[in-house]
């Protein structure tokens, strides 16, 4: 066997064994796009002017390998071009932005679209001869991994326009959030070095409205006091009307704990004020998106399937729906698991090492979603019996939340399959238990 074979059987072991790192409890650990038989398999390097486009048949050999520019026409002549040879599958290693419009002439072509993580394409680079870092070369890791490795290619979501709205906005939801809780923290940061005492007492009530306009009114100690009991409640009653009947007083105690003024006190002053007048914008933007956004899910079909499921409400059916679609691309509840990365992982080596851990690969953002959604549904009295003997099992609250998420899973499968509302388990009779016995 000459090197080059040796070569080629040692890449295809390796390949195989970076495959199975991420398949050890679940081998549905991938999304592939629909398993159907390609004539040309067509990676593309993106960048924002130009990309890279390779192009392989089913045998491995270069059927097209050149750059392409960042445009409609170049892009649709190319991949009408590759349509002759028959059934296309395009891959890209980064489906948003510079990869938007790759994806949409494709689309509009009936062209088939999968991307390959980075992280993977890193891996499954490692295995090709030399160590160059070029566009072509990437391009043609793409389009190999999507000839040879399917099960490592991610969906691109859905071209559906309600699904691509709410991605979008969701997105900008997430960004406010993400805004909003440093607003917080620096506003915590900023009371807590003028005045420990009434930090504690008004951090307790950051999520009300008027709290958060009093100290954009207010942002020192002395500016407090100056308003007195009867001007804090005025600032306090539009939008906190309950809390104006009680925490001015509070307030007006807490100041008279502290007779100094420390250092840097107006210039903090500053900071307190502009920090709670950006983060009352930013809040008052996230409940105005809140509605749209409650809006457009309302016309999906789905919504009503998902927002009946307890525990999951509007933003939860939004990140379900934008990143699982209608469910149609898994193949089974273990799969949208494992995807999740709420299938358990078994770690075994010889007889010393056996058992079974969480898994901490998956969909970050969706598991975050589905652990959240577990969560809030231990109101729900079949959930919370579910915890309840999970716990009692010995499990920690966190590990017994991730055993609710998964046991979700499963009914979630089934509701996004079947396309019905979630049915509570009703508990069987007497009569009924006697029937089985």
């Amino acid at each position: 066997m000459d090197w080059i074979a040796v070569r080629n059987v040692a890449a295809t072991r390796v390949s195989g064994l970076v495959c199975r790192t991420q398949m050890k409890r679940d081998p549905e650990d991938a999304m592939a796009p629909s398993e159907h038989h390609y004539d040309v398999y067509l990676g593309l390097d993106v960048g924002k002017a130009d990309h890279h486009a390779c192009a392989l048949d089913p045998a491995g050999r270069k059927i097209h390998d050149k750059a392409l520019t960042n445009d409609e026409a170049a892009l649709r002549a190319v991949f009408t071009k590759l349509t002759e040879r028959g059934r296309v599958l395009a891959v890209v290693d980064q489906p948003a932005a510079i990869g938007a419009l790759a994806i949409a002439v494709a689309r509009d072509l009936g062209i088939e679209v999968a991307y390959l993580p980075g992280l993977t394409m890193r891996r499954l680079a490692d295995l090709q001869p030399g160590q160059a870092k070029t566009d072509a070369r990437d391009a043609y890791v793409i389009a190999d991994a999507a000839r040879s490795h399917p099960h490592t290619l991610r969906r691109v979501g859905t071209d559906d326009e309600t699904l691509a709205d709410l991605g979008v906005l969701a997105g900008y939801d997430d960004d406010l959030a993400q805004q909003a809780t440093r607003l917080t923290n620096r506003l915590r940061d900023a009371l807590t070095h003028v005045h420990p005492a009434l930090e504690r007492l008004l951090a307790r009530h950051f999520d009300r409205d008027g709290v958060i306009d009093l100290l954009a009114a207010a942002g020192t100690p002395a500016a407090l006091a100056a308003l007195g009991t009867d001007g804090i409640a005025e600032v306090l009653r539009p939008r906190s009307p309950r809390l104006a009947r009680t925490l001015p007083a509070q307030i007006t105690a807490a100041l008279a704990t502290q007779s100094v003024t420390i250092t840097g006190t107006g210039a903090f002053g500053r900071v307190i004020t502009g920090v709670a007048a950006q983060l009352r914008e930013v809040r008052d933007e996230r409940a105005a998106l809140a509605v749209e956004l409650e809006a457009r899910l309302e016309s999906h079909p789905l919504a009503e399937v998902l927002t009946s499921m307890p525990g999951v409400g509007v933003r939860t059916a939004i990140k379900i729906l934008t990143i699982v679609g209608d469910g149609s691309a898994f193949a089974s509840a273990a799969h949208l698991a494992s995807y999740a990365g709420l299938a358990p992982v078994t770690r075994r080596s010889g007889s010393s090492i056996k058992g079974e851990s969480h898994s901490q690969r998956g969909h970050h953002a969706l598991k975050s979603a589905l652990f959240l959604s577990a969560f809030a549904a231990l109101s729900d009295p079949a959930s919370r019996a579910y915890y309840d003997r999970k716990r009692a099992e010995g499990r920690r609250h966190n590990a017994a939340l991730i055993c609710l998420a998964r046991r979700r899973v499963d009914v979630l499968f089934a509701m996004l399959r079947d396309r019905q509302p979630y049915r509570p388990r009703t508990t069987p009779t007497s009569s009924e238990v006697a029937l089985a016995a």
